[in-house]
């Protein structure tokens, strides 16, 4: 049976899946929303927080996110914006970035004093003392500081957006900017009181099984492994079924369709002497976008990603179906959001939010024996770094065209795809493409992964020992690629 999680990542899966759980029941009013939240938190003692208050607060916001609304009645949050900070929940963290430790010594020099230009710094009885409203956290201080007392406490929310989209109001709250962030969800499991989360779509999902569609789960490359050796994309799809899904399918099979439309452009690139990013990651994507827009319309590919296309393939094939992705990104929601590509999956769950749905309806992952394969090993590659460009690449063999003086350069976590894109701006990349991935490792390293990066390798390897080994354009052959368009633009 798949056990709840821990701590934070088990409170906010709860609450999905009890909202999952009335979903199916039709119990979704006002008042069975208001009856959830003393369920959660009957009191009278707090369990997380100062008071039973907040923490009802803070399950009400908990609430609306699992309904896809946005955390706070009233917001100015774009609709579209998949990850919003939780104000009641954000609290502890110093509003100050540099704090004075015990190892200062209120030496007589004052060198800390006469650092800053701002005037921030006072000299206590014992040690220093750093305004936080006046500090604007420049860090000379600590580095003039004999002792190295002055220590910089970077907000692991903070820490872990790869584009400086979170600030802090003058309460210390945290502050997304939607201008800048990629919804790449990294700030959320970094945030030790849970006060960022993501829109979910799981009632949604619930209500269109419910109304007797044909609802469609696509499984993300990445899954395979997630749930350890034993679990395989047969045990997802049996699951699914159970679940009320008409059918699953893996987006191994889209990873397919988009290296084979990819390595066209690649040979077409290199032929032009142009460089060209991968279109896979949607948080990489979004980097684009916002930080790179003139590399975003220059230089990115225009084949739309694997999840992309096998909604459009059901969509072709299977009118009026809904799509549903299941994958460990965040991204991927606004990915699904994003009105420019039509044909894109109708929700996306994260695999936390899909246990919570099989929870509200018992419903277990079991081994099955069954040789059910839809993609390619390369395909099914997609979920790690390199796995778009070997499969491109393998394209190129596959159709004779030489890809052996290929320069590429594989990004894994924003911060390399940072650097990528910089060098790539100014003209001072030497490689000729770039696959960009904003997670550690690629999407097995995604943020609502299941388990940690290396017990899923592990599962991984046993899993994709089973599979064959057809080729890319032979599995795509037999697929009806006339009925739809694997371009971002529709042509």
């Amino acid at each position: 049976m798949i056990t709840n999680d821990a701590g934070i990542v088990g409170f906010k899966h709860k609450i999905i899946e009890e909202m999952a759980r009335l979903a199916w029941k039709g119990e979704v009013t006002a008042e069975d929303k208001e009856e959830l939240v003393y369920k959660i938190i009957p009191g009278p003692l707090a369990q997380y927080r100062c008071c039973i208050y907040k923490e009802r607060e803070i399950v009400r916001r908990r609430i609306r996110l699992a309904e896809g609304m946005n955390a706070t009645p009233n917001s100015t949050t774009s609709d579209d914006m998949m990850i919003e900070v939780l104000s009641p929940a954000c609290e502890e963290c110093p509003i100050s970035s540099y704090v004075v430790t015990d190892n200062c010594r209120s030496c007589m020099g004052k060198p800390c004093q006469k650092a800053c230009a701002y005037g921030a710094i006072s000299i206590g009885d014992e040690r220093s003392r750093i305004n936080p409203n006046m500090c604007k956290e420049c860090g000379k201080c600590a580095e003039a500081c004999p002792y190295s007392a002055i220590a910089h406490l970077e907000r692991p929310c903070k820490k872990a957006c790869p584009v400086g989209a979170i600030t802090y109001d003058e309460y210390g709250v945290c502050k997304i900017d939607q201008s800048k962030c990629i919804q790449c969800g990294h700030c959320i499991h970094s945030c030790p009181f849970g006060a960022i989360g993501s829109k979910a779509f799981v009632v949604d999902v619930v209500n269109a099984i419910k109304s007797g569609k044909e609802v469609i789960a696509m499984c993300a490359p990445a899954t395979e492994g997630q749930f350890g050796e034993d679990i395989s994309m047969a045990s997802i799809r049996n699951a699914c079924k159970d679940l009320g899904f008409a059918d699953m399918v893996e987006v191994g099979l889209g990873g397919d369709m988009t290296a084979a439309y990819e390595a066209e452009e690649w040979a077409e690139a290199l032929e032009e002497g142009r460089k060209m990013t991968t279109s896979c990651c949607p948080a990489f994507i979004n980097m684009l976008k916002k930080h790179f827009p003139e590399q975003f319309k220059e230089n990115m590919s225009n084949v739309v990603s694997p999840m992309c296309a096998v909604s459009r393939y059901l969509k072709a094939t299977r009118p009026d179906c809904v799509t549903v992705f299941i994958g460990p990104c965040i991204a991927k929601k606004s990915e699904s959001r994003d009105k420019s590509i039509e044909g894109n999956a109708d929700y996306v769950m994260t695999y936390g939010e899909f246990r919570a749905l099989l929870r509200s309806k018992d419903v277990e992952l079991k081994s099955v024996e069954d040789d059910y394969q839809e993609a390619s090993i390369f395909g099914k590659g997609f979920a790690t770094s390199g796995g778009v460009a070997s499969a491109v690449i393998e394209c190129m063999k596959e159709r004779g065209i030489d890809e052996k003086d290929i320069k590429l350069r594989k990004c894994a976590g924003g911060k390399e795809c940072m650097q990528a894109l910089t060098l790539l701006k100014v003209g001072k990349i030497p490689e000729d493409f770039i696959e960009g991935m904003a997670c550690s490792g690629g999407c097995v390293g995604g943020p609502s992964k299941h388990v940690a990066e290396k017990e899923t390798l592990k599962a991984r390897q046993t899993l994709l020992g089973k599979a064959d080994d057809r080729n890319i354009l032979d599995n795509i052959e037999k697929m009806p690629m006339d009925k739809f368009s694997m371009y971002r633009d529709g042509q």
